[in-house]
């Protein structure tokens, strides 16, 4: 991150199927086996899992809490949640997140969080009463670090400027979706904002929602997970990545994942990619992604593989 490091390996784990997909004893286990391998680092939100029968939301933040208490390791975790999940007017007025981060606090069983996001953007305000709400809880002491999710070239320029003409903290960190399926909520525009002003950016979906791990080949295999049913919106432009992705696996005896996620950590901007473990056994190649090395022609190969 920008002011301070991630810690670690180069690695956010994903906190989004804490609580939904995977139960507590499952997640337990994952982030036991992520601390031990160095991670130091877990992304979640105030939504996590709202879309899930019977959630109400905030699930995923429980589910840290109790961990990070249970473990005595809140001190050494670097942790980053989420408001405003649904872009809903006023979502990003500053007495909303206020009230919404101490609601965060309770179920993470902390007393500051190390970077607070606006989930997803909301038009209806204006930036400067966005960014002044947030530049309040930063030095109110409740959070370490400010972040954008979700946000175009534009807003996110402007609420830069914003910040600079009032006074206030700026957000520096951004998570938009980047993977080598979908790279247009980054490349170009946002990227370029990011590099000027030394916004680090954490992709979200660094997997594709599991589409960049091998395992959707077919439509058939789209009933394989409760993720499935969204891999149609990959499918068609990930074949040729796949197959660029199998002639590096080939060469390098590693997984598609920790290609996938190696491959983000090498691109210009990336501080590092976010992505989640449902079972310990998905972990290891989580891990070995934020290890591997790709040469400068492997590199290319996947970046063409994806135009």
């Amino acid at each position: 991150m920008s002011h301070c490091s991630i810690g670690g390996i180069r690695l956010c784990l994903g906190g989004n199927v804490f609580g939904w997909t995977s139960s507590e004893v499952e997640s337990f286990a994952v982030l036991d086996k992520f601390y031990e391998a160095g991670g130091r680092m877990i992304d979640t939100a105030q939504g996590y899992s709202v879309w899930a029968p019977g959630h109400v939301g905030g699930e995923s933040e429980a589910v840290i809490g109790n961990w990070m208490a249970s473990r005595g390791v809140r001190k050494d975790m670097l942790v980053a949640t989420k408001t405003g999940m649904f872009g809903k007017p006023g979502d990003l007025e500053p007495k909303k997140i206020a009230e919404e981060l101490d609601k965060s606090l309770e179920r993470l069983k902390t007393d500051y969080v190390d970077l607070y996001y606006a989930h997803r953007d909301d038009p209806s305000l204006p930036l400067d009463e966005v960014v002044g709400g947030f530049d309040a809880l930063e030095k109110a002491g409740k959070v370490r670090e400010l972040g954008a999710s979700n946000f175009s070239a534009e807003r996110l320029e402007e609420a830069f400027e914003a910040a600079e003409a009032f006074g206030y903290i700026p957000f520096t960190v951004l998570q938009n979706e980047y993977n080598l399926v979908r790279r247009g909520d980054y490349e170009g525009g946002v990227q370029s904002i990011c590099l000027r002003h030394h916004i680090a950016m954490l992709p979200y979906f660094g997997l594709a929602a599991g589409f960049l791990t091998g395992k959707y080949r077919s439509t058939d295999d789209f009933a394989k997970s409760a993720r499935g049913s969204g891999m149609d919106r990959f499918f068609e432009i990930g074949q040729p990545i796949l197959k660029a992705m199998d002639e590096v696996a080939a060469e390098t005896g590693a997984s598609l994942a920790a290609i996938a996620l190696a491959w983000l950590n090498a691109r210009p901007g990336i501080a590092a990619p976010i992505a989640s473990a449902r079972t310990v056994e998905q972990l290891p190649a989580l891990l070995e992604g934020a290890s591997l090395a790709l040469t400068d022609e492997q590199m290319a190969k996947l970046t063409a593989a994806g135009q």
